[in-house]
């Protein structure tokens, strides 16, 4: 009987535990932006975006000057395959870097550093968010 009862209280343990693992990483991906394939990171927010890498920088460029970043810095590499354009807004150093995964998808990364070991995770995915909205 004490034998049963265990494997009862094991199963019914193993089960709860489960069941609030699921509802963690439901609710982690439902913050991280899910529903449009938003993922963060550990210094920001990434997505594969629709669209070429030229495309991409013009939205971030848009929504710099939409939220009153200069543009203080750009770079190009591999022929206008990856491209990255940096910028300041109070205390962040806000960056995007654009990466063409496909002719028509992009991997869109934005970062804000407020210093050496802070970011702002949550500012970062509000901008790639505009990024992926605009057109």
């Amino acid at each position: 009987m004490a034998s049963v009862w265990r494997t009862w209280v094991r199963g019914t343990v193993l089960l709860g535990l489960a069941l609030s693992l699921t509802r963690c990483l439901a609710a982690t991906a439902a913050a991280a932006g899910a529903g449009t394939g938003i993922y963060l990171t550990s210094r920001g927010a990434e997505s594969i975006v629709e669209g070429p890498v030229d495309e991409l920088e013009k939205r971030a460029r848009a929504v710099f000057a939409a939220e009153g970043i200069p543009v203080s810095g750009s770079q190009m590499e591999n022929s206008g395959d990856k491209r990255e354009i940096k910028g300041t807004k109070g205390d962040l150093e806000v960056t995007v870097a654009i990466e063409r995964q496909a002719p028509q998808a992009s991997k869109v990364g934005v970062s804000a550093r407020k210093n050496l070991v802070t970011w702002d995770k949550d500012y970062a995915q509000q901008l790639l968010e505009k990024i992926v909205k605009q057109k």
